[in-house]
């Protein structure tokens, strides 16, 4: 169980490596296909259930430039999931190369207290929340045009531009009203 590092190994020519982490599996392939047909530069896609990653594959394991956690909403265990997966990433991710990705956000039965809880875990990480629709084509083409625009930031695809940067522009912030109660 070692530490997944940011900048342990160099980085290809126009090529980017993203790993997305997702315990159900449900978006993941489809994001993952969408993601390699992108041709301005080249995209490898990693799948993962959990962290940490398997040892023995660590040293043709490429570097990883951008590390995405899939929460789905409708389940408690797929953040519990994410939760106990990020202890296995060094520091140095949390400076532009992680992102959190959700899903269900917009049905009915999911707990306000759940995604409030992925809200404050994205600002207390100081990452992107992304919002995706996994059930429809857009939603998903949506997503990956949004995941692709962060990957090109934080594998240093944008001239005269940093992943630091680019996650001070997208990283979410809790309002200030969340913690209060509302008088309804």
């Amino acid at each position: 169980m070692s530490l997944l590092k940011p900048f342990s190994k160099l980085p290809g020519l126009n090529t980017a490596n993203i790993l997305l982490v997702e315990r159900d599996e449900q978006l993941q392939q489809t994001l993952a296909d969408a993601l390699v047909e992108e041709t301005a530069f080249t995209v490898n896609v990693r799948l993962a259930k959990t962290l940490p990653l398997p040892v023995e594959n660590e040293e043709s394991r490429p570097r990883i430039d951008l590390v995405v956690f899939i929460i789905h909403l409708s389940s408690e265990l797929s953040l519990q999931s994410a939760e106990a997966s990020m202890k296995y990433l060094d520091s140095g991710y949390f400076l532009g190369k992680v992102c959190l990705m959700v899903t269900n956000a917009r049905n009915a039965s999911v707990p306000a207290e759940r995604l409030d809880a992925v809200r404050k875990l994205a600002a207390s990480l100081q990452c992107p929340l992304l919002f995706a629709e996994d059930q429809t084509s857009n939603g998903v083409t949506t997503a990956t045009e949004r995941l692709l625009t962060i990957l090109k930031g934080a594998a240093g695809l944008v001239p005269m531009a940093s992943a630091l940067y680019l996650s001070n522009l997208t990283r979410y912030s809790v309002p200030l009203d969340v913690d209060q109660p509302a008088f309804d």
